[in-house]
């Protein structure tokens, strides 16, 4: 019996490798397809590979990444194409058609080739990981074979403008103090380094005594005059030892949970954690995925790791029969509006709803904490670089008074 190399993905988008002894690649699909995998490369195996590992796939991986605007606004388009009745390799053509981004086009019409192939739209998209993430893929794939791809793909649509619109409240909550920040910075920079030693040269030909406010200006300009390059080098080394402990769970795990004790931003990113859970098991429930696999796929899209650890161990008290709304309630973690939500849903058998209730609630707090959080920086970095311009102001006019005073 002829063997078959396969690439497919499960209902949570994660894929899997393998060999098959089968007749024909069309019994490996169905027998795939029967073991609740969707395949999306089956190719004839070579003699020397036997019954171990697995090859290349027959689509090789392209790391393209689109940008998440393109891709939220192509899941909606595609979401209402499927609906209208079009068959779904003209709905792809369409969107490749309709897309402004030459890459995307590019994208949609190789997507476009292999449906029409017969290949699934989840095997299809598996081709660009970076642009379809895992839990994109699972729910394609599970909205395929539930018939629900219509409702799944606007559901992804709400799922992906609504984080990109949260995206771009808190870019834009933080561009001002930013540039406030490296403006001043760059002004305090040159004061120290260029201007004040101009200036400060002409009181020490006067041979008067300078106050301390001003000698300590001088001694910290002329520090930096002499160290800046080290001082450079040394952020630089500090950065790169950052993002290499970064790698490490363990370091992540600690200062995620040192940010999340924080009084501010520790509400706002629990805000947002909490918000993105619920939103991807309400659409994952609401296709009809099971809860555990659920709640495995939306553990995944959380960024604290303490959050992910409480998303993991609810997981876990569920599969031990435990209900959803106590086993949150025990993590300690999530917000109370979550949990009330939940156990109404569990209790109404409607939690897919209430948990997209839950989600609005959460996402709508994570905006008044944005711009809370903006607001109240703004004003702080303003006061805190008015206040550094303000000492070095005072060091260079102070020996001016006391000038004035002499002559007087």
């Amino acid at each position: 019996m002829p063997a078959f190399r396969y690439e497919a993905v499960d209902a949570r988008g994660k894929p899997r490798r393998g060999l098959i002894d089968a007749e024909s690649a069309r019994q490996v699909r169905d027998q795939l397809r029967a073991e609740g995998l969707f395949p999306t490369a089956i190719d004839a195996a070579s003699a020397a590979e036997g019954g171990a590992g697995a090859g290349p796939s027959s689509y090789a991986v392209d790391r393209l990444r689109l940008p998440a605007a393109q891709v939220a606004l192509s899941t909606r388009q595609l979401a209402t194409l499927v609906r209208s009745g079009m068959p779904l390799d003209q709905a792809l053509s369409a969107v490749g058609e309709q897309a402004d981004d030459a890459r995307a086009a590019r994208v949609y019409a190789a997507a476009r080739a292999q449906v029409a192939a017969g290949e699934t739209l989840a095997g299809a998209l598996a081709r660009w990981p970076r642009t379809f993430s895992d839990l994109y893929r699972g729910l394609v794939a599970v909205a395929a074979e539930t018939g629900q791809l219509p409702d799944v793909l606007e559901r992804l649509a709400d799922y992906l403008e609504a984080r990109q619109a949260q995206r771009q409240q808190f870019t834009l909550a933080l561009i001002y103090p930013a540039l406030v920040t490296v403006i001043a910075l760059a002004v305090i920079a040159v004061l120290l380094v260029y201007v004040v030693p101009q200036i400060v040269s002409v009181y020490q030909q006067s041979r008067q005594t300078l106050p301390w406010l001003t000698q300590a200006l001088i001694a910290a300009s002329g520090f930096f005059r002499d160290t800046g390059w080290f001082w450079l080098a040394g952020f630089a080394a500090v950065a790169v030892a950052l993002a290499a402990a970064n790698r490490r769970e363990a370091f992540r795990a600690g200062w995620h949970a040192a940010l999340l004790r924080t009084p501010v931003a520790g509400r706002l990113v629990i805000a947002v954690d909490t918000a993105r859970f619920a939103s991807t098991l309400a659409i994952l429930t609401g296709s009809g995925a099971p809860l555990l696999r659920s709640l495995d796929a939306a553990r995944d899209v959380v960024w604290a790791l303490p959050i992910r650890a409480a998303a993991g161990a609810a997981a876990v008290l569920v599969r031990e029969g435990v209900s959803l709304a106590r086993a949150l309630k025990e993590q300690r973690v999530f917000p109370p509006v979550l949990i009330h939500l939940t156990a109404n849903g569990e209790a109404s058998g409607q939690l897919a709803p209430m948990l997209e209730r839950a989600a609005a609630e959460l996402e709508r707090e994570a905006g008044r904490r944005i711009t809370w959080f903006a607001a109240l920086l703004q004003p702080a970095l303003i006061v805190l670089m008015g206040a550094i311009v303000l000492v070095l102001v005072l060091a260079v006019m102070l020996p001016i008074v006391s000038m004035n005073q002499l002559i007087r």
